[in-house]
């Protein structure tokens, strides 16, 4: 029989609506699964055991009521620890802010809770969410399901973990270089970063004002096993809201239609493992039998937007790293702090309206790229997953931390929606590998129906039982 715990966010919200579960049983299922398996994988930081049940009866008394439900009542749902929730710490992975208390909820918390949702648990990130390795000197390291000696990726790490081992059937995170993305190719789960806009932001701690990289290339968004269910998490969080200026109300479906599909085996800018090369055939073999039109082509000037990522994220965070770097632990100092070397600064104002200018120029290349092929199938890393600590163990690891994510850097500068999907697991690893769809702006639509197409191929089955 199927526990709970092992069954789809959409599937428990259709039989709590039905009544066919209580999301008591439903809260409880998961409650004991992260009793069970985060001791050894430390993806949960904080469980709101006495908030959930406390959720999960008003759930059952709205439903015996007839009330009008929401799309995810009653559902469980993981947050992670750097996205506010009224009165609890937002800890972003530091002690410094362990004690950071949130007055109000983010608007994805707001918009999780109108739809019925019940947070359950805080997720693990990296110090500051600036790691592409989850190991957080305030709660410690995340470990892989499928490996304990693998990175869970980063810096949604706690999320991918939690996902892929059944401690929650839905989760949230952000991304402003493959945050979502990163953790669900390592894995094996779904997500998808938003189009800027799509989803609200705000937040308190550390930085209210967001700075200018933030405001450009961070969004929120939903991961999950299935791409039905990032699906759902992104239809419950987006739209406008007040205290986000720039987070609009587009509509989520568009104009249908037989899309050509460009796919890139390897992107420019370094190598690609035969693994992952194969990966994105099959991938693109799936899209091919589902009546895509595939041609192998690059995007246009692909280093050059990786070298405006670099330069944005690293120019902006600059000025305020006398305020950052003394809140990180040494590893997740010493990683970002050696990123700094690798991009030419930004020492005025003229270099800031430079680069700008460079990224609208880019921006507009790849959209009329897109106006040609709407989608764009890649890997999402080049390399499968490293092992804990390889980000920081030398200069030219860090160099080849950087090479390995570059598939998820456009979508970031470019504000492009990007789903990431698993495909299959690697031969001599068994590890999972996953792809990226990338597409149009607020196409999310596009984006998750050709993800459904490769995962309806696909051999990776979560959640599973850590591997030790």
């Amino acid at each position: 029989m199927t526990g709970l715990w092992e069954r789809s966010a959409g599937e428990l919200a259709q039989a709590i609506a039905r009544r066919e579960l209580s999301s008591r049983e439903v809260v409880g299922a998961h409650l004991e699964r992260i009793a069970e398996v985060n001791p050894r994988l430390n993806a949960v930081v904080q469980v709101l055991a006495d908030e959930a049940w406390e959720a999960a009866d008003a759930a059952d008394e709205a439903v015996r009521a007839g009330a009008q439900l929401g799309a995810l009542h009653g559902v469980p749902v993981s947050i992670k620890c750097n996205i506010d929730m009224k009165g609890i710490a937002s800890t972003w992975g530091v002690p410094a802010l362990e004690h950071a208390v949130a007055e109000q909820d983010a608007p994805l918390v707001e918009n999780l809770r109108r739809a019925g949702a019940i947070p359950l648990a805080r997720t693990n990130c990296p110090d500051l969410a600036m790691r592409v390795h989850t190991d957080s000197s305030l709660h410690g390291l995340t470990r892989n399901p499928w490996d304990r000696e693998r990175t869970a990726g980063g810096s949604s790490g706690g999320e991918g973990s939690a996902l892929a081992s059944g401690m929650s059937p839905l989760g949230f995170g952000n991304d402003i270089g493959g945050s979502l993305r990163n953790p669900a190719n390592a894995c094996g789960v779904a997500s998808i970063k938003p189009s800027a806009g799509r989803v609200p932001d705000a937040a308190q701690p550390p930085f209210e004002n967001r700075p200018l990289a933030w405001q450009c290339m961070a969004v929120q968004g939903p991961m999950a096993r299935s791409v039905s269910d990032v699906r759902l998490g992104l239809m419950a969080i987006m739209g406008a809201h007040p205290r986000d200026p720039l987070a609009v109300a587009a509509p989520f479906d568009g104009p249908k239609g037989a899309l050509r599909v460009a796919v890139v085996r390897e992107p420019p800018g370094g190598t690609c493992a035969a693994a992952v090369s194969a990966a994105v055939g099959e991938a693109a073999e799936a899209l091919s039998r589902a009546g895509y039109e595939v041609h192998e082509v690059t995007p246009p000037r692909y280093e050059e937007v990786m070298l405006a990522w670099g330069q944005l994220l690293m120019g902006d965070y600059a000025p305020l790293w006398d305020q950052m770097g003394p809140l990180m632990g040494e590893e997740g100092r010493h990683f970002f702090a050696s990123i700094f070397d690798r991009y030419p600064p930004l020492r005025s104002a003229a270099d800031v309206s430079r680069l700008l200018m460079a990224r609208d120029e880019l921006s507009r290349a790849w959209s009329e790229f897109l106006a040609v092929y709407p989608l764009i199938l890649s890997p999402t890393w080049t390399q499968l997953p490293f092992v804990h600590g390889f980000d920081v163990q030398s200069q030219e690891a860090i160099g080849q931390t950087l090479e390995m994510m570059r598939p998820v850097m456009p979508a970031n500068l470019l504000g492009l929606p990007s789903a990431c999907v698993p495909v299959t697991r690697d031969e001599q690893t068994g590890l999972p590998i996953g792809v990226l769809i990338t597409g149009r702006r607020f196409r999310e639509d596009e984006c998750l129906d050709a993800a459904e197409a490769i995962e309806r191929a696909s051999d990776v089955r979560t959640p599973i039982d850590p591997s030790w």
